[in-house]
């Protein structure tokens, strides 16, 4: 009889392991993007170089933290934090999303890129890999891969959405909040500007990291939202992104809000919140979904 009580225990617990583990999804994933090294690796000079290399130490290995969702509806969005450049605000502009995207079955990512340190190609190799490793990904049933990011993060998937080298580096679809779009001295933020580019870059180095200057008709459709009174990457960034996006014929939507001003992110204590989160389900479900 004891026997018999000890094999039904068991299995009562098998079971409610199982049962606690489909509850939670599949297991979270951390990815390295370059295991064999990357092909741009450079060495982070120290603090008497001139460069901007605050944490640069902190994200040295190109990294994803994958959150598969458990009901899986094709879609997966790859976040890029933002910090100018020279940090990565991990929480509320990077893994404090997932529980809202996984709920409506979609993938999330957080991609810890390496800072440039004024290597200004190094972020976005890092970004076309994690787009080129989740394209990838058939076990997880995705079948649309698209960028987000905030403030510089939000240049580095605008840069990811308008300088793709192929049909894989391509994303289907780019969200961004608050976003650097150019490198333009009077209207950039210039500690990211001179983070990537470094000091008194050449025109030929600013235009090329001018996202409104590299829209064509295949870029893919944007949803973008920022504050009006934000001082710390000026409104006219979107504006003149947005603007070239219609001159091209892309699908565009912009939300602009009257306050909240800049790297709020995924916080509550932006007032709008609410609106603007509703808003981008209603685009990903009304657009991007009938790609």
């Amino acid at each position: 009889m004891k026997k018999i009580l000890v094999s039904l225990s068991m299995l009562f617990l098998l079971a409610l392991s199982a049962f606690a583990q489909g509850r939670r999804g599949p297991q979270i994933d951390t990815v390295r993007l370059w295991p064999d090294g990357a092909p741009n690796a450079f060495e982070i000079p120290g603090p008497e170089s001139g460069f901007m290399v605050f944490g640069a130490r902190n994200y040295e290995l190109a990294m994803m933290e994958v959150y598969p969702a458990r009901n899986p509806n094709g879609l997966c969005v790859i976040m890029c934090p933002g910090g100018a450049y020279v940090m990565e605000s991990q929480t509320h502009e990077g893994r404090d999303l997932h529980d809202w995207f996984n709920a409506r079955g979609i993938t999330y990512c957080m991609l810890q890129y390496r800072l440039p340190v004024g290597h200004h190609e190094v972020p976005l190799s890092d970004l076309q890999q994690a787009i080129r490793i989740m394209r990838s990904r058939k076990d997880l049933g995705i079948t649309k891969v698209g960028v987000m990011g905030n403030s510089a993060g939000g240049h580095l998937a605008a840069c990811g959405a308008t300088m793709y080298v192929d049909k894989e580096t391509r994303p289907d679809f780019q969200i961004l909040q608050y976003p650097v779009i150019t490198m333009e001295t009077e209207l950039t933020n210039m500690m990211s500007r001179d983070a990537l580019l470094g000091k008194n870059p050449p025109q030929s180095l600013i235009d090329k990291y001018s996202c409104e200057k590299n829209v064509t008709a295949d870029t893919p459709p944007a949803f973008i939202v920022l504050c009006s009174d934000d001082t710390v990457v000026v409104p006219q960034n979107s504006l003149m992104y947005y603007e070239q996006l219609l001159k091209n014929k892309v699908s565009a939507t912009m939300h602009i809000y009257p306050s909240g001003g800049h790297g709020w992110g995924w916080q509550d204590t932006m007032i709008y919140k609410t609106n603007w989160v509703s808003a981008m389900e209603d685009w990903l479900r009304l657009v991007v979904e009938k790609l």
